[in-house]
């Protein structure tokens, strides 16, 4: 039973590390095939534009449809004008005082 676990959890770990493997090794390495290299180049390029979270070059009707959908987010969770929909929410979990038990005394 143990060594059959042990034997599927190596061969989840194998294919999981081939995978990713598979995946980062391109972007890292130089690519041999010239088309290949020129995505791998653009990708680049493109990472380099879009530093700070930033649209990589709007036009003006791209912008106009990002606001209406956030004006259209804002209304639907009625939002106070002061939250930023385009961020992650920051939660905020206060300890919780909790009640002793009373214990009857004998």
């Amino acid at each position: 039973m143990l060594s059959q676990s042990l034997l599927t959890g190596m061969r989840v770990l194998r294919t999981e590390a081939r995978r990713n493997i598979a995946i980062v090794a391109p972007a890292l390495n130089k690519a041999s095939d010239p088309i290949q290299q020129l995505f791998l180049d653009k990708v680049r390029e493109y990472k380099q534009k879009s530093s700070g979270g930033k649209l990589v070059d709007p036009n003006p009707e791209i912008e106009r449809e990002i606001k209406n959908e956030l004006d259209r987010v804002a209304k639907q969770f009625g939002s106070d004008g002061k939250t930023d929909f385009t961020k992650f929410p920051d939660f905020k979990f206060p300890d919780v005082k909790i009640d002793p038990i009373s214990q009857p005394a004998n």
